[in-house]
């Protein structure tokens, strides 16, 4: 999501500074798409150019004001009165990751679609975890919505590793390491969606679970 909406949304609310519209725009998202401070006064520097915010002067801090101008609210009205396409997201990397994997020689199609949705599995195992300690309706309808993405993602993968089945594109043999006189393959541990390894877990129900 543009981060210009997000401030002009939470400006239509009252006028706002730098870090009280950081600390208001996670506390509506329930952090999933952290800010940091710089990137909230860019943003209010690009706002003003435009014409869709203003500075109110500075509090008994010193901090600056900012309010939503007239033009401001009629962008965030269309905003609101639009869809949202699929162009106008980002590019989806695991659907171009394993477009390009298919490709290349050697690499493990299968390996790479069951790291995934062990990732994926263990990231809505986090989700379900953090909605039962959600105590904005915002941050509810958010974590619902990554979610259902990631089921989504693991039913795709699913898809996906049938049609390499069916392409007789399954797990193949890797080739024999120097003395030795088969493939080895080293086990690679799912990873968090922060990139953090976690270690596998045995005989996981996870492994087996089905899971925007």
């Amino acid at each position: 999501m543009s981060i210009k909406y997000g401030l002009l949304a939470l400006l239509e609310r009252e006028p706002m500074y730098g870090y009280q519209l950081r600390t208001e725009f996670e506390a509506a998202t329930g952090s999933t798409w952290p800010l940091n401070v710089g990137q909230v006064y860019t943003t209010l520097a690009r706002l003003e150019r435009d014409g869709l915010v203003a500075p109110q002067g500075q509090d008994h801090d010193g901090r600056e004001r900012y309010s939503i101008t007239p033009e401001g609210r009629a962008e965030l009205t269309s905003w609101f009165g639009s869809p949202v396409f699929t162009s106008d997201r980002p590019r989806d990397e695991l659907a171009i990751k394993l477009a390009l994997a298919v490709t290349v020689p050697g690499v493990d199609v299968a390996a790479v679609i069951q790291r995934q949705r062990a990732a994926s599995i263990v990231a809505m195992q986090d989700l379900t975890r953090l909605k039962k300690t959600a105590d904005e309706l915002s941050w509810t309808l958010v974590l619902e919505a990554m979610r259902y993405q990631l089921e989504a993602e693991v039913k795709w993968l699913d898809h996906c590793e049938s049609t390499l089945a069916r392409h007789g594109r399954g797990r193949p043999p890797e080739p024999a390491r120097p003395g030795t006189g088969a493939g080895l393959r080293a086990p690679v541990a799912p990873t968090t969606p922060t990139g953090q390894t976690r270690p596998a877990s045995p005989a996981s129900p996870a492994s087996q679970e089905s899971d925007r």
